[in-house]
């Protein structure tokens, strides 16, 4: 990866005019200015910079959604006796939901239990018939005759077969009348009241359930950035590590989420229209933080590269979009350095030429200076919180923080 590097300095010319006055003591007075006064020196805070190892990150956009999402249907048609359920609540897997009338099914399985009864009776005498005539061909009875009782017994044997199959569906018709979760999740509002008739496999579903932990976030990333990401590692530029690397969220709320997520698939198929591909992170939702639907951004530290920190509050783009950062010169002025290329690294930018050990970086009173302005370098730190605070009031947080070796 080659990045290149332009520096631009200039100086501000400050040139005046003294018009003429017609009144004397004007005239006096300009005679007393002298012809051109020093600037004074801006007071700015800097931070000095120091070469190490920082993690290159990336930041996708994304969108949440349930892990799992069940349309709750009948399996059965009948009247609803009872909806035991919260609408709007948590159900664990097995709770029942929705009761529907079961008098008709438990009376169909009572037919199949009598069925069972009456089709085993007529076994016994079956059996006694085949056994006679297997004892008696040769003597008396014919080829006809056995062949006929061992068909009679065959009957008898599938018959039972057959209602105890009719009680197998009929017991499992009764258990479809308490039609429950079918995993932990949070339920929405039902469609359908008590005394409503539903049909069995209708179109229209009773209610859903959405697994909400753990919760799905799907990001997207351009083809591009995966291919100079694999370049980079190919070339040893980047230590890839993105396999095994944890995912940090950043809600709606610009506050990042206190789980960490995990790598759960990645679609190997480019979208012809976008451009980008899917990326499927699943994250620990206890609390139910995390709903469908949500906006987010997650941030994956793909690897580590040598190079120079420069925090994002210090940097700023122009009018070409090129990433600009201000420096104090040897000689104590503003100095505008432009980098073309740089990679993200939290909350910083990732830059490997143009920089030496001990360049001092404009972290605050931006806002005054100007390229070529003589300005009075304050040593500063940024704490964790990103705030810039003297050095020597900074508790914890440097402008730079290594990756871990």
């Amino acid at each position: 990866m080659i990045r290149r590097f332009f520096l631009v300095s200039s100086a501000l010319a400050i040139g005046g005019v003294l018009a003429a006055c017609s009144d004397s003591g004007n005239k006096q007075g300009a005679a007393g200015v002298p012809g051109a006064a020093a600037q004074q020196a801006a007071p700015v805070g800097v931070v000095s910079l120091t070469k190490g190892t920082f993690p290159v990150t990336t930041i996708l956009p994304g969108r949440a959604e349930a892990s799992q999402i069940a349309d709750i249907r009948p399996q059965v048609s009948g009247i609803i006796r009872e909806i035991p359920f919260k609408e709007g609540g948590e159900v664990k897997k097995g709770d029942i939901l929705y009761q529907i009338e079961d008098a008709p099914y438990l009376a169909t399985a009572a037919q199949a239990r009598a069925a069972i009864a009456k089709a085993e009776a007529s076994v016994p005498s079956a059996q006694s018939n085949f056994d006679r005539y297997q004892r008696l061909v040769g003597s008396g009875a014919t080829q006809i005759e056995l062949e006929t009782a061992r068909t009679n017994l065959l009957q008898a044997q599938a018959e039972v077969e057959s209602a105890k199959a009719a009680l197998t569906a009929a017991e499992i018709d009764v258990d479809h009348t308490k039609i429950t979760a079918p995993f932990d999740g949070v339920i929405d509002q039902t469609a359908y009241n008590v005394g409503n008739v539903v049909a069995a496999n209708q179109t229209t579903a009773l209610t859903t359930v959405r697994q909400l932990d753990p919760v799905y976030i799907l990001l997207t990333e351009s083809s591009t950035n995966l291919l100079r990401l694999r370049d980079a590692i190919r070339s040893g530029e980047v230590k890839g590590n993105a396999g095994n690397a944890a995912f940090r969220l950043i809600l709606e709320n610009g506050k990042e989420y206190d789980q960490k997520g995990t790598l759960d698939m990645s679609k190997s198929v480019v979208s012809e229209t976008t451009g980008t591909f899917i990326i499927r992170v699943r994250f620990p939702n206890p609390d139910h933080v995390i709903l469908p639907g949500m906006y987010v951004r997650a941030t994956l530290e793909l690897g580590a590269e040598q190079g120079y920190a420069l925090p994002q509050l210090a940097t700023s783009r122009n009018a070409n979009g090129e990433l600009t950062a201000q420096f104090v010169s040897a000689d104590g002025k503003v100095e505008t350095r432009i980098f073309e290329n740089a990679s993200p690294s939290n909350n910083a930018w990732l830059v490997t030429e143009g920089i030496s050990d001990g360049d001092q970086l404009i972290v605050s009173g931006l806002q005054s200076i100007t390229a070529g302005m003589p300005v009075k370098p304050m040593p500063m730190k940024i704490n964790d919180k990103g705030i810039v605070v003297p050095a020597d009031q900074a508790a914890s947080g440097e402008a730079q923080k290594p990756a871990a070796k």
